[in-house]
């Protein structure tokens, strides 16, 4: 049975012209007019029988228009223009097959000149969302929260689609983001076999314990020291996972005049460290087929060992019984000083003193059973909350990256009939996916790999999912690559253009309403939702620890004794106690 039963006389107005996705409707009944809001919906008649147009509406205008006047004189006072300008955003079809009141994205007609519009409001509001609910709860759903348009109708997205093209989540500070997130996770957790990495950079997520999450921290110098393993939810990620690349960047002074005699160094001794490796645990089969990129562990000290034999080393000269300095004599020294460096700075213990286990053959496979298992294999959580609140921001890109790039290369290397998706929950994703302008040797090697998740994920089940609170800072390619927006209020300019530009023309004006949208509102616009709609987000079972303080009330309240001293030991143990 069809939703809507509109009559002629309750009609807004007719169709005055029509231009694409855009119409403008001549108003007619005027207490309706002053009733109209900009971004609620609409409904016109379609060309076609059995369907209606859903609009949103983008503008209303009342206009005296020049006063006219009759041979007697006498002033025409009906000079009134009243228009409503409205964007078409999908079609009602009454019946499609055998399913009754289906809504589609598309546009199957364009109304016609004089049909009829119709404000969509009241009971016909509240079917219509109704329907929205029905037709979205199909099993392929997520929720978010309620529409504003009507609070008693759930918002529904189809998780398959929000998952599949990559997402975006932003807002300013302390607009909700956080809280969407969580929402988010909760009912991924809620999945049977549910399988995502949440790179929380701050430790907001940590109040988040359902059962279906799982939380690691990557080891910080108190962890080291302690010898917590994978087994106390600690994480060592070592130096043998990065690719090539990334050791370059870590170990070569790019401005340093040696620095491609470095490099080339690096890849022949590198390869020469795995075979050793290989040879010595009798991997003969990986012989044949490893290269400088291969996950192969290698140890450190045959390394460093041969940096220094090649720094000093000496051949044979022209004449008899005479030595000279080798090609690369005198030519490592930094390079050797800054890997010395690297290996014995306590806050980069993660990567080079994670004990003899992460030397193992098998510790990989260890690794990714935990971190990159769905829920249900092996007994673990398939929400894995990962806290990276420890790495030094300069190398934080790179750290982030690994994991992302573990991930991804495991999804490429398995079967395609024994996949199994996963999503990557990126917080705080202006800090290691930036701007090129803006992007270091580090943020290069970041930006690579989560350009091509990006734009190859879908094919290999890896999902994106940006989180952020300035999205002018993000790498375009990777806002451009998402095609679903839940954006909180954003009050920067810049930030506010970014989002503009990204989505369709006909919803230009929509993402106006951008700076006004309360804490806890977001305007949601993409394949996974039915309908670009401001949603008001439902609060989570645990709510993550934002970090924000109530400064007015604190400032009233007694100083906890000695916090400065205890401070200041903290930060020269490099731990929190």
């Amino acid at each position: 049975m069809p939703i809507f039963r509109f009559r002629d006389e309750g009609a807004l107005g007719k169709v005055a012209s029509v231009d694409t996705a855009n119409v403008i409707v001549d108003v007619e009944n005027l207490d309706q007019l002053k009733r109209l809001q900009v971004n609620h919906l609409s409904v016109l008649q379609s060309s076609r029988p059995g369907q209606h147009l859903i609009g949103l509406i983008t503008q209303v205008t009342r206009k005296r228009g020049l006063e006219n006047f009759d041979n007697d004189g006498v002033t025409d006072q009906n000079s009134e223009l009243n228009l409503c300008r409205i964007s078409l955003i999908g079609t009602l079809l009454d019946r499609d097959g055998e399913k009754e009141n289906v809504f589609r994205r598309t546009l199957e007609s364009v109304p016609e000149i004089d049909a009829n519009c119709f404000s969509l409001d009241g009971e016909n509001l509240t079917e219509f969302m109704r329907t929205l609910s029905n037709v979205a709860a199909d099993g392929n759903s997520l929720t978010l929260g309620k529409y504003t348009l009507d609070e008693h109708a759930i918002a529904y997205l189809n998780g398959n689609k929000f998952f599949q093209r990559h997402a975006f989540i932003g807002g300013s500070t302390g607009s909700g983001k956080s809280w969407t997130t969580a929402k988010i996770i909760e009912q991924m957790a809620g999945l049977s076999t549910a399988n995502a990495i949440v790179f929380d950079l701050h430790g907001e997520y940590s109040p988040l314990v359902e059962k279906g999450i799982q939380h690691f921290k990557v080891a910080g110098p108190a962890d080291v020291e302690a010898k917590r393993t994978i087994d106390n939810g600690v994480l060592y990620l070592p130096y043998w996972l990065l690719s090539y690349e990334a050791l370059v960047s870590m170990f070569v002074d790019r401005s340093d005049q040696n620095a491609p005699n470095q490099a080339m160094i690096m890849a022949r001794e590198i390869n020469q460290a795995k075979r050793k490796y290989l040879e010595d645990s009798g991997q003969k089969d990986i012989l044949k087929h490893f290269t400088v990129d291969s996950p192969v562990p290698f140890d450190l000290g045959f390394l460093m060992q041969r940096l220094n034999e090649i720094n000093v080393e000496m051949v044979p000269g022209a004449r008899a019984n005479t030595e000279k300095a080798g090609d690369f004599n005198g030519k490592l020294p930094r390079m050797i000083s800054r890997l010395e460096n690297k290996i014995s700075d306590r806050r980069l213990g993660f990567m080079f003193n994670g004990g003899g286990d992460i030397l193992n053959f098998t510790w990989l496979e260890k690794f990714t059973n935990c971190v990159l298992g769905s829920s249900g294999e092996n007994d673990k959580a398939g929400i894995k909350i990962i806290d990276f609140s420890e790495v030094p921001s300069d190398v934080l890109p790179l750290i982030v990256s690994l994991v992302a790039r573990v991930t991804f290369s495991v999804q490429q290397w398995t079967p395609s009939d024994m996949r199994h998706p996963i999503a990557l929950l990126c917080d705080e994703a202006h800090l290691y996916m930036p701007q090129r302008n803006m992007a270091d040797s580090a943020d290069d090697i970041s930006l690579d790999i989560f350009e091509r998740i990006a734009k190859e994920g879908r094919k290999y089940g890896v999902s994106l999912v940006v989180i952020s609170q300035r999205p002018s800072e993000v790498n375009k390619t990777m806002l451009s690559q998402c095609s679903n927006f839940v954006s909180m209020r954003l009050t920067n300019a810049e930030d506010q253009g970014v989002i503009k530009r990204l989505l369709p023309d006909s919803l230009g004006g929509f993402s106006d309403i951008l700076p006004t949208l309360d804490i806890g509102e977001a305007l949601v616009v993409g394949d996974a939702s039915l309908l670009p709609s401001r949603i008001r987000i439902d609060e989570p079972i645990n709510k993550p620890n934002s970090g924000t303080v109530n400064f007015w009330d604190e400032w009233q309240k007694p100083v906890k004794d000695n916090r400065l001293s205890i401070a200041v030991d903290n930060w020269r143990k490099q731990n929190i106690q």
